[in-house]
C-alpha cells in the first residue's frame, strides 16, 4: 500500500532543505551536466573524424566556447568535491552529524578552487 500524501505545490515549492537539498539537487545537475558534455564530445568528435561533417565542427566550437568551459568546469569541480564530501560522511557515519558543516567545508574549498579556474580560463579567453 502506498503512501498518501496530500501536498500542494504551493507546499512543495515552499519546502525549506537549505544546504543538504541544495547540494542533493546541485550534484545531480552537475553529474547530468557531465554526462551530456561527454556525451556531446564524442559525437562532435565521431562526426569530425568519420565524416568530415559541419556537425561536429558545430558541436567542437559549443564546448570549446570559454562560458561552456567555466560551466562544465564547476559542474565537475562541484560534483568532485561534493562525491568526496558523500564519501567521507558514509566511511565515518558517526560524521553525519556533522553534516552541515562538511556542507561548509565543501563551499568553502569550492568557491576558491573555482574563482581560480575562473579566473585563468577568462584570461586565457581575452588574450587570444
Amino acid at each position: 500500500m502506498a503512501l498518501s500524501r496530500n501536498v500542494s505545490l504551493k507546499d512543495a515549492l515552499r519546502y525549506q532543505g537549505k544546504g543538504p537539498m541544495l547540494t542533493f539537487i546541485l550534484h545531480r545537475i552537475s553529474g547530468l551536466s557531465i554526462v551530456l558534455f561527454v556525451g556531446l564530445h564524442v559525437l562532435g568528435s565521431f562526426l569530425s573524424q568519420q565524416f568530415g561533417s559541419d556537425a561536429g565542427t558545430v558541436i567542437n566550437a559549443i564546448y570549446e566556447n570559454w562560458i561552456f568551459q567555466i560551466y562544465i568546469i564547476s559542474c565537475g569541480l562541484f560534483h568532485a568535491i561534493n562525491g568526496l564530501r558523500i564519501v567521507i560522511l558514509d566511511l565515518w557515519p558517526k560524521l553525519i552529524e556533522y553534516q552541515r558543516e562538511a556542507i561548509w567545508l565543501e563551499w568553502f574549498v569550492f568557491l576558491p578552487l573555482f574563482a581560480m579556474t575562473v579566473f585563468v580560463i577568462i584570461r586565457t579567453a581575452l588574450a587570444g
